[in-house]
């Protein structure tokens, strides 16, 4: 995962399962993820053929045919959320794991509150799986796109919840 690039903001709209997906990119990598409702940001120019891999790769993982996304990946964020979000990407398919097993990964466990924060923050749901990352005790921790959301892509990885 690198910082995006210094081009134009590219969008697109992709149809899924959850809702309309609004992906954003620099022209060689995707930036943003964003369930509905979203809105374009200013000065973004609508450029669909941009995002063809994404795209694929979205639909192959919602018909459950994919498990591990190839895309390039570029966010940007602070040194600290983005080592979060690197680590987001280790979370096996299927897998869940607490704000404290992240924090511990990084070698940071009292972090657990600011990885909370970091994974609040990640600009690209589904593909970096924040979705995978639930609280100590099992339960359905909060999820920007809504806790329905979540459980569904939770569900559609197989995993079994309370």
């Amino acid at each position: 995962m690198r910082e995006p690039g210094p081009g134009p903001l590219l969008y697109t709209v992709a149809g899924s399962p959850l809702g309309d997906l609004l992906l954003l990119g620099d022209g060689e990598a995707l930036t943003g993820v964003h369930m509905s409702p979203a809105a374009v940001p200013e000065g973004a120019e609508r450029a669909p053929d941009a995002f063809d891999t994404a795209v694929k790769e979205l639909e192959a993982y919602f018909a459950g045919d994919l498990k591990e996304f190839s895309v390039p990946l570029a966010a940007r964020g602070t040194p600290f959320q983005r080592r979060v979000w690197r680590q987001l990407t280790a979370i096996p398919y299927g897998a869940t794991v607490s704000y404290g097993d992240i924090a511990g990964a990084l070698e940071a466990p009292g972090a657990s509150r600011a990885v909370g924060t970091a994974n609040n923050r990640n600009p690209l749901s589904i593909v970096v799986p924040c979705h995978r990352v639930i609280g100590a005790d099992g339960s359905m921790v909060g999820y920007g796109g809504g806790i329905e959301r979540k459980e569904h892509l939770l569900r559609l990885e197989g995993i079994r919840l309370r």
